[in-house]
């Protein structure tokens, strides 16, 4: 295996090589400057070889990818055939498959090439119409993929380019036999690229069964935080705890909060938005349905904060998120790694607080070391002039997000097809029965949002289950958010994305 970590000194991405029209689709979207990652590897993958891609979270990662990918499909076009799409990108996790096909979608468009998402957590009936009528490029989490495989739905004969992204993440939560798996399905000779945050032992297994001599490009340290993130740490008495964190979330400006486990981020969010700060949750307790709208509502601003568990550290994309709040500090200095690189994204700056109680002390020291960063550690309560620097403006609790039943007539809530979020194990499980999620330990990379590939089962009753209706109708409960603010609720709901098939405009 070749090493050239050489970052190039083009400026532009004409000069890297990518064609005309897709510089003028990034030129749109207001992208003008190649990222490290993207200026390294755009060369190789363009050429058509395999490349080992590895740059932090936020480093631009997913244009390195799709472009070369658009190019490369958009130069030999090809009849569309049922069943057999030109382009497979693996994610682990439903909301970065979903915000991959997003960032596709500008780029495929101008060229004429349709995508298809496929993951667990909905009915599979659009997924398989969607490939019936026949797509360039899928972009899939392991677990739906293999089930329609099975159901001899798909094919990956006739795959060119594969990508496998966040392939740590993929090893965190145990998908790599499943990758194996799929990726034995495709073509020895087609293109793969394979990026991730870290190269590890696990991903070399990948590495030396899947890439032939591929081209190895490492745009920063394993471990370097972001240059313009500030790291805090806020020593609090228990009682301090909520109120210092309430203060910081009622501030201006898009927040997001970690927590260990899913029951308290619900109940954090449940706390924040009852004194009156808005607040969605993300975990995997969660249907697809309610997730996809609570990332709606964050994405718009009618939610400034995210309370999450670590399935939103890895891939999920926000602009101008100004702060990130440990409330629990993760256990493994990865997980903070990935969990802080939701701000201070693409050379914005950034702040990182994390909440520490005294029996914390040890551990936080340890984390941070780990981390590779030195903090200022700052004991405070309500009140403490640190926190209007951390999170500056007026506080706000006027309007905090309540749940309100589903409006009637709309048809009835259903029953989800999975309550497991992020891995894309809603579908996995033999009978579907929800054996997909997982053993929490509430540790680390937060094992309890995704069951390893380990404990699927073979059947694909679970994926079935989700489309019995037969019309592609969203699993999951019907709950909808409305804004409180002393007078009457506006009821607003988001309609998801989720599995859905995109064509050229």
């Amino acid at each position: 295996m070749s090493i050239d970590t050489t970052v190039l000194n083009a400026t532009t991405f004409g000069a890297l090589g990518v064609p005309a029209p897709l510089t003028a689709a990034l030129a749109d979207l207001g992208i003008t400057t190649p990222t490290p990652i993207q200026a390294a590897t755009l060369p190789d993958s363009l050429a058509g070889r395999d490349v080992l891609g590895r740059g932090r979270t936020g480093s631009g990662k997913t244009y390195a990818f799709l472009l070369p990918l658009v190019a490369r499909l958009a130069a030999t076009p090809t009849r569309r055939r049922p069943g057999r799409p030109r382009a497979l990108i693996l994610a682990p996790t439903r909301e970065l498959a979903t915000q991959i096909d997003t960032a596709l979608a500008p780029l495929a468009g101008p060229t004429g090439l349709t995508s298809q998402t496929i993951f667990g957590g909905v009915g599979q009936n659009p997924q398989v119409q969607g490939l019936r009528r026949g797509v360039d490029v899928i972009v899939a989490c392991p677990g739906r993929l293999e089930d329609l495989m099975s159901q001899g739905h798909v094919s990956l004969d006739s795959i060119e380019i594969t990508v496998l992204d966040e392939a740590d993440h993929m090893a965190d939560l145990g998908f790599l036999p499943g990758v194996r798996r799929i990726m034995d399905k495709t073509p020895a000779d087609g293109q793969r690229l394979l990026f991730s945050a870290t190269l590890d032992g696990a991903i070399n297994v990948l590495v030396k069964r899947f890439l032939t001599n591929p081209r190895t490009h490492e745009a920063d340290s394993a471990q370097s935080p972001v240059a313009t993130m500030a790291h805090h740490v806020l020593h609090v008495a228990p009682d301090a705890h909520l109120p210092v964190i309430l203060d910081l979330a009622a501030a201006p400006g898009r927040k997001v909060v970690f927590t260990r486990t899913k029951h308290r981020a619900k109940k954090l969010a449940k706390q924040l938005n009852s004194s009156g700060v808005p607040a969605v949750e993300l975990h995997g307790n969660l249907s697809q349905g309610a997730r996809t709208r609570n990332m709606d509502d964050f994405h718009s601003g009618r939610a400034q904060t995210l309370v999450a568990t670590d399935i939103a550290a890895r891939g999920i994309h926000v602009d101008d998120v100004s702060l990130v709040i440990h409330a629990d500090p993760p256990v493994e200095h990865k997980a903070y790694l990935h969990r802080s690189g939701r701000t201070a994204r693409a050379g914005a700056e950034g702040t990182v607080v994390t909440m520490m109680l005294d029996e914390q002390v040890r551990d936080v020291r340890d984390l941070t070391r780990k981390a590779g960063i030195k903090p200022t550690t700052t004991r405070v309560a309500v009140g403490h002039p640190l926190l209007v620097e951390l999170a500056p403006g007026e506080r706000s609790y006027a309007a905090g997000l309540v749940r309100e039943p589903a409006p009637s007539g709309g048809g009835r809530a259903r029953k989800p097809a999975s309550s497991n979020a992020g891995a894309d194990t809603g579908a996995r499980t033999g009978g579907g029965r929800g054996r997909g999620r997982g053993r929490g330990q509430g540790r680390g990379a937060q094992p309890t949002e995704g069951a390893p590939e380990a404990r699927r089962s073979g059947g694909s009753n679970g994926s079935r289950q989700g489309a019995k209706g037969g019309r592609g109708r969203q699993g999951g409960s019907a709950t909808v958010y409305s804004t409180s603010s002393g007078g009457g609720a506006a009821a607003f709901s988001a309609g998801t994305r989720a599995g859905t098939r995109r064509r050229a405009s």
